[in-house]
């Protein structure tokens, strides 16, 4: 089955971005009727610009809180658009607050779609594993304040990486529920440990939810085989609680090679 083509309307251009945002103000990328988002934010930087640039579309959809380092985005822009892309993340970062900015711009290679042409999406959720918080991680990892096993939480990441049904992890989703989950390791470092977590797509907080799953297999909550039959069970209630949104970024996206950016 061949791919679809995606193309910007008639007269206008599509231009790719790299953003790069700190979640703690918004209630996530989507635009909303009554909150700040990412979405917003940034079409109000091209509105600064241009009239009629349409708003933008990220390869993924982030939560109220969660950061991204690198998202993917395109952006259909009038054909009267006259700012040159290499110029375009400075002109944007100009009308941008401090919480959000564009690492750099091109344009789109031809049939280029930010969220549909996506093949894997890349998250990491950091972990604070210490006796005491530290001020320069608030906001930013996940205070953990005891030891983690992290040999029994990279053997419970193991049970699940592969396609299953994931509806045990995820929160209030009406879509089906099988996934690929491509990786899942946890990282051990110091003070932040990183928990890296790869697939095409992911449901409602379900990456939330495994991070909040591994964490009872490090504090010897749960035996890590005990993972399983949580996945098969498909019931909420028996995988661990969605951990907090300011320890989860998005880290970067892949396309196919016709998309690749230029050097």
């Amino acid at each position: 089955m061949t791919a679809p083509e995606f193309r910007p309307p008639e007269g206008y251009t599509r231009l790719r971005l790299t953003v790069a945002w700190d979640g703690a103000p918004y209630a996530g990328w989507q635009a909303q009727p009554n909150a700040p988002s990412v979405q917003d934010t940034l079409h109000g930087a091209f509105s600064r610009l241009t009239s009629g640039a349409f708003r933008p579309v990220a390869a993924g959809r982030t939560d109220a809180g969660v950061h991204a380092e690198a998202m993917p985005v395109h952006v259909d822009v009038p054909g009267s658009f006259r700012v040159p892309p290499e110029k375009l993340a400075r002109a944007l970062n100009a009308h941008l607050p401090p919480s959000v900015a564009v690492l750099d711009a091109c344009a789109a290679p031809p049939g280029f779609h930010a969220r549909f042409s996506c093949t894997e999406r890349r998250y990491v959720y950091r972990l604070l594993p210490a006796a005491q918080r530290h001020p320069l991680w608030h906001g930013r990892a996940l205070h953990v304040p005891g030891p983690l096993d992290a040999q029994a939480m990279n053997a419970a990441a193991a049970v699940l990486v592969g396609t299953h049904d994931f509806a045990a992890f995820a929160t209030q989703e009406d879509r089906q529920t099988v996934r690929e989950l491509r990786v899942l390791r946890v990282e051990p470092g110091w003070p932040v440990w990183e928990i890296h977590v790869h697939g095409e797509s992911f449901l409602r907080h379900m990456v939330r939810g495994l991070v909040g799953t591994l964490l009872l297999a490090g504090q010897d909550k749960r035996a890590p085989e005990d993972v399983a039959a949580i996945l098969h069970g498909r019931q909420r209630a028996q995988a661990g609680a969605n951990v907090a949104a300011h320890g989860l970024y998005f880290a970067g996206a892949s396309y196919p090679d016709r998309f690749l950016r230029p050097d």
